[in-house]
């Protein structure tokens, strides 16, 4: 019988180069004890009480992993298994991912760290996990097949190797990639510097998020794995405006934000009031001579970037991704375009044989806000979110990135809306305007008046 002394002593011979190895239920009450978090909050960041100290980071909408310290390797144990996750109030998603959430908890670990992950299967299919980015034995990367057997229903596997450089990183499936990444399956990974870096700079904050991307139909919560570019529910870390949590800092913190992508297509992630520079990449931290100063980075499919910069604007800054769509829920993309479109007459005709009828669009989609349609279950609308001026008219990827003089270190509670100084908020002008006149036109030139007319075939464009 294997006792755990036994199986301590086994444990503690493994080395890197050993290949990922199923372990057997026998042993399963060795293993690190699984911690399970459902909460979609911005949990507060991890303060190491074992192993070398390091600055946390904070998680948006999601947490760090505990682990327990074991003979000097740092020991975690993730559990892959079907979760539902709260988009937004109002909304929830069946979906796959680990120890209760979609994404994962964040792994945080220094350099030069011994790692051990244990990986357990409560999925109905086969898993693996591969650390997306990191230098480490060719036999624990994780690729299904290639790299390793696959983890089957109900196995739990180890993987062990040593953190070797710091930077930000993720961890994800890499057997059915298609649908296990489509259901959420994925999570970030940190390993911060063992001592001072010539390229890492100290940062009052660190907070990380992972973009991803669903495409649930109005009415039902599983994600339809078959798609590839027509997303509906564009998401940081499983999450959508106004179910985003806000950034919140101290005037004048130097802040660190950590950015990965796994979805199917680029994001140029923008902040309004302050500029950045990118520091950091998946392939590691960006030498300051070759760093410049930017408002948008863009964020390729399988990349990581990390930015930089001084809260030193107070006040309530949108942080979006600004690709337009992208800011967005249940968008429903063969809309036809109405604006301009003359439906005077149209409504009552139409409400004789459809009572809840409702134009829109020929104004523009701001309307959607005001409008209380009628919505499926589990449905989000397209544009929501109430700011201090009325809607935001936003969805999706966006959050608010909250610089308050009077925020406490260290404190990251939400300190409500900005209390704009007296003069500085923008306001209707209620004095005389200069007449606007029409630019000079030859008179003999009849004009016309712009008219809409819809195409009834596309078939010479």
């Amino acid at each position: 019988m294997l006792t755990r002394r036994d199986l301590l002593k086994k444990v503690g011979a493994i080395t890197a180069a050993v290949g990922v190895a199923a372990v057997s239920k026998s042993s399963m009450a060795s293993l690190p004890e699984p911690v399970i978090q459902q909460s979609a909050d911005t949990m507060d960041p991890l303060v190491p009480n074992s192993g070398r100290p390091y600055n946390p980071v904070v998680t948006l909408n999601g947490w760090t992993l505990p682990w327990r310290m074991n003979n000097g390797v740092k020991e975690f144990h993730l559990v892959a298994e079907p979760v539902v996750r709260e988009l937004a109030p109002g909304m929830k998603a069946h979906l796959w991912g680990y120890n209760g959430q979609s994404p994962g908890p964040t792994i945080e670990v220094v350099e030069g760290d011994r790692v051990r992950i244990f990986v357990t299967n409560k999925l109905p299919e086969h898993t693996s996990i591969h650390w997306h980015g990191q230098r480490l034995p060719n036999g624990m990367d994780g690729v299904a097949g290639l790299n390793q057997r696959a983890i089957k229903p109900g196995k739990t596997f180890m993987y062990e190797f040593i953190a070797r450089r710091p930077g930000t990183f993720m961890y994800h499936p890499h057997a059915d990639e298609m649908v296990q990444m489509a259901m959420g399956m994925m999570g970030m990974w940190i390993t911060h510097p063992k001592e001072a870096h010539p390229h890492i700079d100290e940062v009052d904050r660190d907070f990380c998020f992972l973009l991803n991307a669903y495409d649930i139909e109005p009415g039902s919560a599983t994600p339809k794995i078959m798609t590839m570019t027509d997303f509906n529910l564009w998401t940081w870390n499983s999450r959508v405006f106004p179910g985003i949590d806000p950034l919140v800092v101290r005037k004048n913190d130097k802040v660190r934000i950590r950015v990965g992508n796994l979805t199917m297509t680029n994001h140029p992630i923008h902040i309004h009031g302050h500029e950045f520079t990118v520091t950091g990449t998946d392939g590691g931290p960006v030498p300051p001579s070759a760093r410049w100063p930017e408002v948008t980075t863009d964020v390729a499919v399988g990349q990581m970037r990390q930015i930089e910069l001084l809260a030193d604007e107070e006040g309530d800054w949108a942080f979006h991704c600004h690709k337009s769509h992208h800011t967005m829920n249940a968008m429903g993309h063969d809309v036809p375009t109405l604006i301009g479109v003359d439906h005077s007459g149209l409504m009552q005709k139409i409400n004789k044989l459809v009572p809840d009828y409702m134009v829109m669009g020929e104004r523009g989609m701001a309307d959607m806000t005001e409008m209380q349609m009628p919505l499926p279950a589990n449905t989000l609308p397209m544009m929501s979110g109430d700011g201090p001026f009325g809607s935001v008219e936003m969805g999706g990827m966006f959050s608010v990135f909250k610089v308050r003089k009077d925020q406490a270190p260290g404190d990251y509670k939400d300190p409500g809306w900005y209390q704009h100084p007296e003069g500085t908020v923008a306001t209707e002008w209620t004095g005389s305007v200069p007449e606007v006149t029409s630019a000079k036109t030859d008179t003999t030139e009849s004009t016309e008046t712009l008219k809409v007319r819809k195409p009834h075939s596309h078939a010479h464009h």
